[in-house]
C-alpha cells in the first residue's frame, strides 16, 4: 500500500450560504468540498438538499464529499451519487443494508463511505471494510458545527488505522469536527488522512492560508 497524502475537505457548513459560489471559489486550493446533507430527524437541524448540491456539483471544480446525515440512505444516496458527488458518506444505524449500498454507489462510480458517530464503536466496521473507499468519524456530535473537538476519539482512529495497515487496505480515514492547525498534527499522528475543516477555515482572515496550514501541519505528523 503507497504512502497517503494528507487532503483536505472544508465543510460548507461554515459558508455564506448567500454567497456559496464566491465561497466555493474560495477554497480553490482545497481537495475536496465537504456537503453536509441534515434532514431534522436523523440529527436536529436541517441544512440543505438535492436542488442545492447539484448546483454546487455543477459550479465547483473541487470533487464534491457528500455527508449525509439522514433517515433512510438506502433510498436518498445513489440519487446524490446520480446528482455528481464524487463520495457519500452515511451512517451507522441509519442503513438498513449498508454493504449492499456501498456496491451500489460503487457501481455508479462513486466513492462509498461509512460515518461513525463519537459513541459508536469502529469495530462493527472491520469486517465490511474492504466494501467501502473511506470510514468517517466524527470528532463532534454530528448535526451543528462550531464545536469543541473530541480528542478521544483519536483512540478510534488509531484502531482503525492499524486494522488498515494489517490488512493492507487502502481505506481513507476522514476526521470530521473542531479541525483547525492547532488540531490537525493530533488527527493525523492517529492515521487520518482527509481532514473536514469548516470554521477553522471559512472564519480564517485568509481561507486559503488556512487550508494550506492545515495540510501542511497534518502531513508532517501522519502516521500510516
Amino acid at each position: 500500500m503507497k504512502a497517503m497524502t494528507i487532503r483536505i475537505a472544508p465543510s460548507i457548513l461554515s459558508a455564506d450560504f448567500c454567497n456559496l459560489e464566491r465561497d466555493l471559489k474560495a477554497i480553490s486550493n482545497a481537495d475536496l468540498v465537504h456537503v453536509d446533507v441534515m434532514d431534522h430527524h436523523f440529527v436536529p437541524n436541517l441544512t440543505l438538499g438535492e436542488p442545492i448540491v447539484k448546483r454546487i456539483c455543477e459550479v465547483t471544480e473541487l470533487p464534491v464529499d457528500v455527508h449525509l446525515m439522514i433517515e433512510d440512505p438506502d433510498r436518498w444516496a445513489p440519487e446524490y451519487a446520480k446528482l455528481g458527488a464524487a463520495s457519500v458518506s452515511f451512517h451507522m444505524g441509519a442503513a438498513h443494508a449498508p454493504v449492499r449500498l456501498a456496491r451500489q454507489l460503487r457501481e455508479m462510480g462513486c466513492q462509498a463511505c461509512y460515518a461513525v458517530r463519537p459513541a459508536e464503536p469502529v469495530e462493527p466496521i472491520f469486517d465490511i471494510l474492504d466494501e467501502f473507499d473511506m470510514i468517517l468519524i466524527m470528532t463532534v456530535e454530528p448535526g451543528f458545527g462550531g464545536q469543541k473537538f473530541l480528542t478521544n476519539q483519536m483512540a478510534k482512529v488509531r484502531r482503525l488505522r492499524d486494522e488498515i495497515t494489517r490488512r493492507g487496505l487502502g481505506t481513507h480515514i476522514q476526521v470530521d469536527g473542531g479541525v483547525s492547525p492547532s488540531t490537525a498534527t493530533t488527527v493525523a499522528a492517529a492515521g487520518a488522512d482527509v481532514l473536514v475543516a469548516g470554521s477553522a477555515v471559512y472564519g480564517a482572515a485568509s481561507p486559503v492560508a488556512a487550508i494550506d496550514a492545515i495540510r501542511e501541519r497534518a502531513q508532517g505528523a501522519y502516521r500510516d
